[in-house]
């Protein structure tokens, strides 16, 4: 009975207040009232012009008293926090309560999450002292979040290969060293049992490597490729902090712009970035061009759709100079968690044919191809 209860109760909130004279919350009515409050205050923004017709239709309601810091608060109060991130997006990107965004009280209460860094950087401009300080902090706190997450697979991937003529007492089993492990254990052997007992274990040790490359990591800014945007300025800083390798920033829509000297600050460079305008990949490429001064220790990762607005020709002019000078050109459809590319396949195969590496990869799987090539 409970259970068919909490069904009802459930479908009340889906259907919402017009519902009431149909279905009547049961047990926990009270919590569940206070949710459909603060769920009638978001969604009744489908209804447009006849919002304010309900509203007063539900004369004295809580949902038409609630402001948004009040909202804020009520949602972090009654739903999880998965929860409370999807009603926070839903009500930045579909019902346009850039207040969010814009007042420092309700811009304090907000969970810092990726889906909140990407809205800030598409709507940053609107933003002025204190509510712009209050944004790069959580700019800072997600960028720091996601590195985190990533830098130890990086620096897995670059510090070196195994050396199997050293030990270790780093006990990994990503470093373990069987054949040395059963051969210094045959003694221990038991017969009667038919099992090997291991009295000791040993690893391999890792070689750390300092040949430098240089990483010239150029990446489109259009809005299609927020999500790789991210993720290549968080990885631009990781990889700035490896000794093997000198890293460039370079971003660009119509124009170009050299993020190097910011390299070690996502803050900054996400920051920078101006979501949207025209496409003009060829230019970045050439710009790019003039970073590379050993070709054959030269890495340009070009991270866009390919959608290109400056004309195709001269893109493929330019990718084959690189290609042929011997530099490693990497084209990146995708650069993020999910890797799920929207890319123009015209162009990507004409670039594959030429030498070029054209895929989309997560973070994780570029640091790993990228460890491969310089080792």
């Amino acid at each position: 009975m409970a259970d068919e209860q909490e069904i009802l109760n459930r479908w009340r909130l889906v259907l919402g207040k017009y519902a009431s004279g149909q279905i009547s919350f049961s047990s926990g009515g009270l919590q569940y009232m206070d949710m459909e409050n603060v769920l009638d205050y978001l969604y009744s923004r489908e209804y447009g012009e006849e919002q304010e017709i309900r509203k007063d239709r539900g004369g004295g309601s809580d949902a038409s008293r609630l402001t948004v810091p009040g909202w804020l608060r009520q949602i972090k109060k009654l739903f999880p926090k998965q929860t409370v991130e999807v009603l926070e997006r839903h009500a930045l990107e579909k019902y346009g309560m850039t207040e969010l965004l814009t007042d420092p009280e309700v811009l304090q209460k907000l969970e810092p999450n990726k889906e909140l860094l990407k809205t800030i950087l598409e709507l940053k401009h609107m933003m002025k002292g204190e509510v712009l300080q209050m944004a790069r902090e959580i700019v800072r706190k997600v960028a720091a979040e996601i590195a985190r997450k990533l830098e130890q697979e990086v620096r897995i991937s670059f510090f070196g290969q195994l050396n199997r003529n050293s030990s270790s007492p780093v006990k990994s089993a990503r470093n373990l060293d069987m054949k040395k492990t059963i051969r210094m254990n045959l003694k221990n052997y038991d017969r009667e049992k038919e099992q090997l007992i291991l009295k000791n274990v040993y690893f391999n040790a890792r070689m750390k490597k300092y040949n430098q490359w240089r990483v010239i990591i150029c990446v489109d800014e259009s809005g299609s490729m927020l999500d790789s945007v991210i993720h290549s300025a968080i990885m631009a800083g990781i990889f700035s902090k490896l000794p093997m390798l000198d890293t460039k920033l370079v971003i660009f829509d119509t124009s170009v712009v050299d993020l190097s000297g910011y390299v070690d600050d996502p803050v900054e460079t996400l920051m920078s970035v101006q979501l949207g305008g025209g496409t003009n990949i060829a230019g970045a490429l050439s710009y790019c061009e003039g970073l590379i001064d050993f070709p054959f220790r030269t890495m340009l990762v070009l991270v866009t759709d390919l959608y290109e607005g400056g004309g195709y020709q001269r893109l493929y002019s330019t990718c084959k100079g690189i290609i042929e000078s011997g530099a490693r050109l990497v084209v990146l459809t995708a650069l993020d968690m999910d890797a799920n590319p929207n890319y123009d396949r015209n162009a990507a195969a004409r670039l594959a044919d030429m030498g070029a590496f054209v895929g989309a990869m997560t973070p994780e799987e570029l640091a790993a191809w990228m460890g491969k090539i310089i080792a």
